[in-house]
């Protein structure tokens, strides 16, 4: 079992950062896929990121792209979420997930974290 835990949500202004965190622990070497995904009011879970242990390779979803960084820390099994140049359209709950699937980006996964929430404003 793996259990996901984010930490690092809180209130910032348009135009901030702010770092996200995932710890993972648990049966951490099963996973393959971290990823990162958002759920605002009244609209679906969405994908935002995700980064794979095996070569680092990463994917965004086109709204976040340019501002927001995923990134792994595989002695700590650890991964972050770097967003900056926050907007108010990313406000939302953000949730850590990881899958034990090689291949899949945006599907797939099967482990999920509580989520911590982000909130933006002007």
């Amino acid at each position: 079992q793996v259990q996901l835990v984010e930490s690092g949500g809180g209130l910032v202004q348009t135009g901030g950062s702010l770092r996200l965190s995932c710890a993972a622990s648990g049966r951490t070497f099963s996973t393959y896929t971290m990823g990162w995904f958002r759920q605002a009011p009244g609209k679906e879970r969405e994908f935002v990121a995700a980064f794979r242990w095996s070569g680092g390779s990463t994917y965004y979803a086109d709204s976040v792209k340019g501002r927001f960084a995923i990134s792994g820390d595989n002695a700590k099994r650890t991964v972050y979420l770097q967003m900056n140049s926050l907007k108010r359209e990313d406000t939302a709950v953000y949730y850590c997930a990881a899958s034990d699937r090689r291949f899949g980006w945006t599907t797939g996964y099967n482990y999920w974290g509580q989520g911590t929430q982000v909130t933006v404003s002007s």
